[in-house]
């Protein structure tokens, strides 16, 4: 099996100098693409704090029997048996 060159192996041929500033750049290069990629905004969104809103989408006749069953503690439980 052949021996495989890294980029490391590369970097490490060239002057000190080249080599620190080669580091850099692609430090911060993968750091400007950890999350989600090269394009502005395209990281994930910072978290605000805020608990997000549960929303079921029923309709108004499945809104009344919800509110009737939990006015009446009906057990689903029992109902599902048959």
């Amino acid at each position: 099996m052949k021996n495989k060159i890294t980029t490391e192996d590369l970097i490490n041929k060239l002057p000190a100098d080249i080599a620190q500033q080669l580091r850099k750049e692609v430090k911060e290069e993968v750091e400007k693409i950890k999350w989600g990629g090269k394009r502005p905004n395209a990281g994930r969104k910072a978290q605000t704090g805020t608990v997000l809103k549960l929303c079921v989408k029923v309709s108004e006749k499945e809104k009344e029997f919800l509110k009737y069953a939990r006015s009446h503690n009906v057990d689903y439980d029992k109902i599902m048996q048959g």
